[in-house]
């Protein structure tokens, strides 16, 4: 018997996105949470709604959180908290050029908009990920990434 051993890459398939998807919104959501509690504290205890003067600060300040929390995590090593439990990884596609090049935040930045956009359209920019043979979503493909299966 010979052991032939294949560097054959597994893509991360639509549901397990899809579950660290929904593990990361659990802890981004206690994020936003603390962070809304800060500034409904600093409005004297009064709700921030639309229309008061600092309405366009809060959602900036959220909308900002929540880039920065996929940002960082994408940048450092290319794994969510969500994404690392369900042991999937965010990796520059092979068959580019600038493979090489690293995941930057203004990738990311692509990427989270992207995603947005993805969600908003009925959810298709996901569903892609069912047609694509590495199993790429909308925003995979307009940042030449890949989702990287990590079990053996």
């Amino acid at each position: 018997m010979t052991n032939t051993i294949t560097n054959e890459v597994k893509y991360a398939g639509l549901f397990r996105r899809l579950f660290a998807i929904i593990y990361d919104c659990f802890l981004l959501g206690a994020l936003l949470f603390i962070a809304s509690a800060l500034v409904t504290a600093l409005n004297h205890g009064k709700a921030v709604e639309p229309g008061t003067a600092i309405y366009p600060f809060f959602v900036l300040l959220l909308s900002g959180l929540s880039y920065l929390y996929f940002a960082w995590f994408w940048i450092h090593g290319g794994q969510t908290l969500g994404m690392k439990t369900w042991r999937i990884q965010l990796q520059l596609d092979a068959a580019e050029k600038n493979a090489d090049a690293g995941i930057g935040w203004k990738l990311c930045a692509i990427r989270f908009v992207s995603a947005i956009i993805s969600w908003c359209v009925i959810g298709m920019g996901f569903l892609w990920a069912l047609f694509d043979k590495k199993k790429r979503c909308w925003h995979d493909l307009s940042t030449k990434t890949v989702l990287i299966d990590l079990r053996s």
